[in-house]
Formats: structure tokens, C-alpha cells, sequence
């Protein structure tokens, strides 16, 4: 799940982001070389940064559940039987009646009382943690998977319909890219949709107008 949320959200961002700077230098121009040089440029730096980015905050996480952990069994070999009773509490809140909520507690606890206590405590699965090269990786490549689409259609497009087309093609990924995520997090994909394409048509919009507006001033 970490290393796919982060694949559908490099792959929304390397859309936007990559759509936005290329209509804004096609408003601007219609040289391919400037064209190709500004969204190969902002493919690279974008890739580089989701992945810096993912590698930093799960790195962060990944630091921040190890702490847990070792706390957690600091207090499991200073006091177990506190651990113990602690363990069938969490049970017993959860609708266990008190002799089958200690009984569980027992057999966890003889089984991997790090592990009984991480899950029901934390939240946590010790030999599950999250890894930060993973979720880095999935950035950089989701990302540049992203931000091709409107790259390819920028440049294989003809003049005439570049930046109407471009548009297109980045709306209907920006339709799957919304779909995927609302899947992900079980949310209603019809709202997920919208933001999604709203809000890059906006980028696309303002950018685009940008670079019109900077070759009409002849900048």
C-alpha cells in the first residue's frame, strides 16, 4: 500500500506539474527544442524531488515506528506482567468479557509479545515497516510514467491542435490518476475525478495564458 500511494500520487503529480510547464512554453512558442528542453528538464527535476521527498518523510516514519518499537520492549523487559494486563485491556475494550481478553493476552504474549503489543497499540507490524527506498522509487518512476503523457503529446502533436490535444490527453489521465486514488483511499471516485481534472485544467489554464501573455509582451 505505501509504495502504490506513492506511485498514484507521482504519477498525478508528474501530469500536473509537467502539463502546466509545457503549455505554458507552448502558449509562449512553438519551437519544439524549447518545447522538449523545458519538459525533459521539469520531467528530471520532478522525478528527482518526489523521490527525495518520499525517501525523507518515510525515512522519518520508518525512524519514528523503530522508536516505538524500542520503547515498547523496554517496558515488555522492565515489566511484563503491567504489559500483560495492559494487553487484555485493549481486548476487553474491544467487547472481549475479561477471562477470554486475558487468555489472548496469555497466548500472544507466550507467541511474540512485541509483536501482540505493536499491533493492537501501535498500529504497527515489526517485520513490516515501511521502506523508504521503495516509496522512492515508486515516486521517480510513477512520475516520469506521469509526466510523459503530456510531454509525448506536446511534441508529436502538430502546431495547429498542440495545445487543445494536449489538454485532452491530460484530462483523461488526470480521469485515471483520480480513479486510482479514490480507489486507493475508498473514497467516492466522482468527487476524486473532479479535483483531480479541475485542478489541472486550472494549472493548464493559467499557465498557458502565462506563456501567451509573455510572447504577446515579447518576452
Amino acid at each position: 500500500m505505501n509504495w502504490l500511494r506513492a506511485a498514484v500520487l507521482g504519477a498525478n503529480d508528474g501530469v500536473v506539474s509537467t502539463a502546466g510547464l509545457v503549455m505554458g512554453v507552448a502558449g509562449a512558442t512553438t519551437s519544439e527544442s524549447a518545447l522538449l528542453t523545458a519538459g525533459l528538464a521539469g520531467m528530471l527535476a520532478g522525478s528527482l524531488s518526489m523521490a527525495v521527498g518520499e525517501y525523507v518523510s518515510v525515512s522519518s516514519q520508518r525512524d519514528s515506528e523503530r522508536a516505538a518499537l524500542r520503547q515498547e520492549q523496554r517496558e515488555l523487559a522492565e515489566d511484563p506482567e503491567a504489559e500483560l494486563a495492559e494487553l487484555a485491556g485493549f481486548y476487553r475494550a474491544k467487547g472481549l468479557p475479561e477471562p477470554l481478553a486475558r487468555e489472548v493476552a496469555v497466548r500472544l504474549t507466550e507467541h511474540d509479545p512485541l509483536a501482540a503489543h505493536a499491533e493492537v497499540e501501535l498500529k504497527i507490524d515489526p517485520e513490516e515497516l515501511t521502506s523508504a527506498w521503495q516509496a522512492a522509487w515508486a515516486s521517480f518512476v510513477s512520475f516520469t510514467v506521469g509526466a510523459l503523457c503530456p510531454l509525448l503529446a506536446v511534441l508529436l502533436l502538430p502546431s495547429s491542435v498542440r495545445a487543445p490535444a494536449t489538454a485532452a490527453a491530460v484530462l483523461c489521465a488526470l480521469l485515471v490518476t483520480g480513479l486510482l486514488s479514490a480507489r486507493l483511499g475508498g473514497a467516492p471516485p466522482r468527487r476524486a475525478v473532479l479535483r483531480n481534472v479541475l485542478g489541472g485544467g486550472l494549472a493548464m489554464a493559467v499557465t498557458y495564458a502565462l506563456g501567451v501573455g509573455l510572447d504577446a509582451a515579447g518576452v
